[in-house]
Parts: C-alpha cells; structure tokens; sequence
C-alpha cells in the first residue's frame, strides 16, 4: 500500500511538460550570407555558450530569453534575441497535475520553449577584405 501511495505522488509531483517535453531542446543557430560567424549565447539560465555558424547547440530550457552576439572578419557585429515562451500544455497541468505539476514545469523550465531556429543578419563591411 506505501508503495502504491509514493508511486502515485510520484507520478502526480511531477510536471506534465517536464514529462513530455523534457527540460532542454535543440536550437539552430544561421548568419545567412556569412556562415562561420561566432556568436555568443548567454541568459541567466545558460550563462555564456559559443558556437560557429551554421549551428545546432542543446540548451536548457528557461523563461529567459536568450541573447546572441555574432562577429565575423570583415562584417559588423550582430546581435538577436531567441525568445522564449510558455508551452500551451502548461495549461494542462492545473487540470492533470494541479498546482504540484505546474510548480515542477516551472521550476525546471519545462514549461517554456525557444524559437527552434534563429537567424542573425550580418552586415558586410563595405571595402574590406580580410
């Protein structure tokens, strides 16, 4: 009987989105027109990340945005955004999991998604030539 109880807990402790999304997702990262820019990822959830365009990179879901600075030789830094958002079946979890698997969505980041593809435009630096 314990058992059973802490199997049911356990099942109704955890998040929904945590569950069936997971906590991290992947994100493509493209400087059209310029590819092997560096940029730099960084939010509160991640700290700083760094990758070479073109890129696919496994991040950590949060509720921050993320910010990304590209540089290439010969073109002007870039910047962008990859916003992050709420899942809509966060919405489920008050009617499946209750506030408990809200409450566990939320604080694993489960609950939020990225922008699954992200392009930063780099800006040809007119005369140059690296």
């Amino acid at each position: 009987m314990r058992f059973l109880l802490l199997s049911l807990a356990i099942v109704f402790a955890a998040g929904c989105a945590t569950i069936v999304k997971g906590t991290t997702q992947m994100v493509a990262i493209d400087t059209p027109g310029a590819p092997g820019a560096s940029c730099e990822l960084s939010s509160p959830a991640i700290g700083a990340r760094s990758v070479v365009t073109p890129a696919t990179i496994e991040l950590d879901k949060s509720q921050h945005n993320i910010a990304v600075t590209c540089r290439k030789p010969c073109f002007q830094d870039s910047v962008a955004m990859i916003p992050s958002y709420a899942e809509g079946m966060a919405a489920g979890n008050i009617i499946a999991g209750g506030v408990i698997g809200l409450g566990v969505d939320a604080a694993t980041g489960a609950m939020n998604k990225y922008a699954d593809r992200t392009s930063v435009t780099m800006i040809p630096v007119p005369g140059c030539s690296a």
